[in-house]
């Protein structure tokens, strides 16, 4: 399996904002590769931006061409692809109604197995009014791999955000299917001073063996509502939607 030959696309749409306002709304989901391929994909999305106003959307295992990966205007992107098949981009991509000022698009050091993709994850800041940043990580965790292996994927994350010392969200899809995955990723989680998001309807939220996979981590905003929206029929996994202010 080989890497693509991009690993980072960014587009802004028709109209970009150039500020995240200070109340935002958030949208974190492993869409299973059908925001393009599915038929129906494009009317659920336009129906949740309407009817919540989404300012951000973090998806994974999302797939996408270079400069067409999002329909819906008024939103810029950018992208992290781990796979390349016939000219199409598969990965993690971030949909906002402001533009990033900066994006980095990353490779995990390991593989999915012997003959697997490595996975991939995407850095990418915000500005609000007030000239601080918003920092946002979308990851889609190492899953086929010993726990070292993804206990250092983890450490690599740290590395990544330490520095940044204003608001961040971390958020995606952690593979945490066994107590040893969710610890690791607690003492990153601890690290960083980051609080989990604690959805109410916990049974809908993807899991495996009993442990949630599904992850909103976030510190310097306030938590306003949370909900998992699970009429869609579109994943196995449901979208996770939050509002913060600032």
């Amino acid at each position: 399996m080989f890497k693509p030959s991009l690993l980072h696309h960014s587009s802004c749409g028709d109209h970009c904002d150039p500020y995240v306002p200070e109340t935002f709304s958030l949208l974190c989901w492993n869409v299973y590769k059908n925001n393009q391929k599915h038929p129906r994909f494009q009317h659920f999305i336009h129906r949740e931006v309407q009817k919540r106003e989404i300012d951000f959307m973090l998806f994974q295992e999302a797939s996408f061409q270079d400069n067409k990966a999002f329909e819906v205007s008024h939103y810029a992107y950018d992208g992290a692809a781990n796979l390349e098949i016939r000219d199409k981009f598969y990965g993690v991509l971030t949909a906002s109604r402001v533009e990033s000022y900066e994006a980095k698009a990353y490779l995990s050091e390991g593989k999915e197995s012997l003959w697997g993709p490595h996975k991939s994850l995407l850095l990418s800041k915000y500005l609000f009014k007030d000239g601080t940043s918003l920092l946002i990580l979308n990851v889609h965790v190492i899953n086929f791999r010993e726990s070292r292996g993804y206990g250092r994927e983890l450490e690599r994350f740290l590395g990544l955000l330490r520095e940044h010392k204003g608001a961040m969200i971390f958020a995606g899809d952690f593979n945490t299917w066994n107590h040893t995955r969710m610890t690791k990723l607690q003492h990153i989680v601890d690290s960083l001073s980051l609080k989990r998001v604690n959805f109410e309807q916990k049974g809908k939220v993807k899991s495996f063996m009993g442990r949630a996979l599904d992850f909103i981590f976030y510190r310097g905003v306030e938590l306003l509502q949370e909900e998992v929206i699970n009429d869609h029929g579109l994943s196995d996994h449901h979208p996770l939607f939050v509002r913060f202010k600032k």
